[in-house]
């Protein structure tokens, strides 16, 4: 085992360099020997899983090969994992850090040592020494999440490149990672520069005095500040009162007077006395996707971006001025997405005494991180984490039940809970996933990958919706929801596409959401321009099993009430149905056929497939060609959404 240690309290700049040597030396693991600083600590709670991290107590010390440490040269910098560092069998003790002057006291055999801004940049020079070679071609690659916290470590430690202590080199390596794909939105969310004893002052007198409200699950905040004379750096002062408050959006305003001369004035204080008026400064800033804070500030002679804007004006109502503003911020504010709209459903669970060993086995058959653990009458009873899981098989107790290792108190959210929240909960107490549970009932969860893609996803819709008619072509093979739906009405008859909106509204009536998948949605989209001649279409029903048969079955059969005409054909066994007509005056000769979203294991060669029911995302992920994996939801909420995990439409 190769691992690589982070000194105790660990920062941005440890971890970083921890994520770079892991890259360098693949299938090394990291050590957080001693906790870590807080804006660090609410980072991981998103990322943790994206990082190869492990816990000093789950490893065991006669399988160490070799140390790395990062950031450090002392020993008492590494708490309980010091001890490591006298093993007799290690092969290397490597040391990097950019501390010149510390005192080295760790029998290091490798030493790298420079007076660089950051020991990231060391790191990421060996990274793209090594990435341009041509002989590794291929070999390996960086990863986007592992070049945002490696910009970040360089960012925090050299104070976005402002610190003394920076060097071209920091600069340098910074540039390289933002050609990898660092994440600029995540690094501005968690890199903040200091503030001057001036911005001190008003920080103090900001927070004393703000106004905070809540809409849709997002927190928007604003404050007055009144000064003598004009305040630079009000910016760093709002970016810090927007990470200290931890809300959404944020309006700093600022009130001061200002002579109309006042740059042309002399030292003499006989000078006759010149006018003054009211200055009225407004900084604006907004984590909230879909507003805009550049449309809101440009009729009032401001501008900016639509996260970060500002103005400067005169003579105005300021308390009137910006509280139209918040108003106006407000009317910005999209309703986010539910719990319903992001869970994965239904849920894998185990009872409390199915052992270890078995838990682990199921763990690694479907790919999960974690088990939902219910008792006989299918209430949640707790949730056992990979990590638990691995901490029990290292002790060697794969025979023992979960009940003894699982997580019992638990944070739990109903299918009504928001976005924003369901994102609080997990930074606030670190938690990987969130049971949803309606009337006591587990139907659903929510894990961080879910909250990871969904604002990945809203990033892209407002990326697409911002691009207008500038970006055409990359639109017309990424459509928006509302495109998709009216080319899919318009390719279809209207009886068809009426029998594909009541299945929908069964559906949804059902608690489920139904897809359009296979041959329709690829035939949709490689010729848009011609009329859709189906005589078979494939539906995925996404939701929960009720009355013994499957949301399939259940979707079937009420559908066939509704056209009693088509014949209904059952198959159980695959938790599927089909719908057909022959001759139809309407329909002509169709099969439609309705599957419940599942996912399939083949316990070995040529087997046939054991199937269990499943999410929509697994269901397309189980599918023979990419093309083939695309999925059109139908009905509310967001009706023309185009499903494409496997970037089908980037290719």
């Amino acid at each position: 085992m190769d691992l690589v240690l982070c000194h105790t309290t660990a920062d941005f700049d440890a971890l970083g360099a921890a994520v770079g040597l892991c890259v360098l030396r693949p299938g090394s693991r990291i050590v957080l020997t001693g906790g870590c600083h807080p804006t660090v600590r609410d980072f991981l709670a998103l990322h943790r899983d994206e990082y190869p991290l492990i816990e000093r107590r789950a490893v065991n010390p006669q399988k160490i090969r070799s140390l790395a440490i990062v950031d450090s040269t002392q020993r008492d910098r590494l708490g309980k994992a010091a001890e490591w560092l006298d093993l007799p069998n290690l092969n290397e003790i490597a040391v990097f850090d950019h501390h010149l002057e510390a005192h080295s006291d760790i029998p290091a055999t490798v030493t790298q040592i420079e007076a660089v801004g950051a020991t990231t940049t060391l790191i990421v020079e060996k990274l793209r020494e090594k990435l341009e070679n041509p002989e590794n071609s291929g070999t390996f690659s960086l990863q986007p999440s592992e070049a945002t916290v490696m910009a970040l470590g360089i960012h925090v430690d050299t104070g976005s490149l402002t610190f003394e202590s920076a060097t071209p080199r920091d600069a340098t390596a910074l540039a390289w990672l933002m050609g990898q794909g660092a994440s600029l939105r995540v690094i501005a969310e968690y890199a903040a520069p200091g503030l001057s004893p001036q911005l001190q002052d008003l920080l103090s007198e900001a927070l004393e005095n703000l106004r905070s409200d809540s809409l849709h699950g997002y927190s928007v905040a604003w404050v007055l500040l009144y000064t003598d004379a004009f305040v630079p750096g009000l910016s760093s002062l709002a970016a810090r009162l927007l990470d200290l408050t931890e809300t959404d959006a944020l309006m700093l305003g600022n009130v001061y007077k200002y002579g109309e001369n006042d740059s042309k004035r002399s030292a003499n204080s006989d000078a006759e006395a010149q006018p003054v008026s009211n200055r009225l400064t407004i900084i604006g800033r907004s984590r909230i996707d879909g507003t805009n804070l550049n449309q809101l500030f440009k009729p009032l002679g401001g501008g900016g971006h639509a996260r970060a804007a500002s103005l400067a004006t005169r003579d105005v109502d300021p308390v009137q001025t910006l509280d139209n503003l918040v108003n106006g911020l407000k009317a910005q504010i999209p309703h986010p997405p539910s719990a319903r709209e992001l869970m994965s459903s239904p849920v894998r669970s185990i009872r409390p005494e199915t052992s270890v060993g078995e838990a682990h086995r199921i763990l690694l058959r479907y790919g999960h991180s974690g088990l939902s653990v219910v008792d006989a009458g299918d209430k949640l009873a707790g949730i056992i984490s990979r990590r638990d899981i691995d901490i029990a098989l290292h002790h060697g107790f794969s025979h023992a039940p979960v009940k003894g290792y699982m997580t019992w108190q638990l944070k739990t959210i109903t299918p009504d809970t928001l976005l924003p929240e369901i994102e609080s909960l997990m930074v606030t107490y670190d938690i990987g996933r969130l049971p949803v549970l309606e009337n006591d009932q587990l139907v659903g969860i929510v894990t961080r990958t879910d909250v990871l893609r969904e604002l990945h996803q809203q990033k892209n819709r407002e990326k697409n919706a911002a691009s207008g008619g500038e970006n055409s072509r990359e639109l017309a093979f990424c459509p928006l929801p509302e495109a998709v739906e009216r080319l899919l009405r318009s390719r279809l008859t209207p009886e068809l596409w009426q029998l594909l909106i009541d299945a929908a509204n069964i559906a949804r009536d059902r608690g489920g959401q139904i897809y359009l998948v296979g041959g329709a949605v690829r035939d949709l989209l490689l010729a848009p321009q011609n009329k859709l001649a189906l005589t078979d279409i494939d539906l995925v029903v996404d939701g929960d099993c009720r009355s013994g048969d499957c949301a399939a079955v259940e979707l079937a059969r009420a559908l066939q009430k509704l056209y009693p005409d088509a014949r209904l054909d059952i198959h159980g066994q695959f938790q599927t149905a089909a719908l057909l007509w022959h001759k139809d005056s309407a329909f002509g000769s169709l099969w439609v056929d309705i599957a419940t979203a599942r996912t399939e294991f083949y316990p070995y060669p040529a087997a046939n497939p054991e199937v269990e029911a499943s999410s929509i995302r697994q269901d397309l992920y189980r599918r023979d060609f990419t093309i083939n994996a695309l999925a059109v939801r139908l009905g509310e909420p967001r009706s023309g959404e185009l499903l494409d995990f496997l970037a089908v439409c980037k290719t």
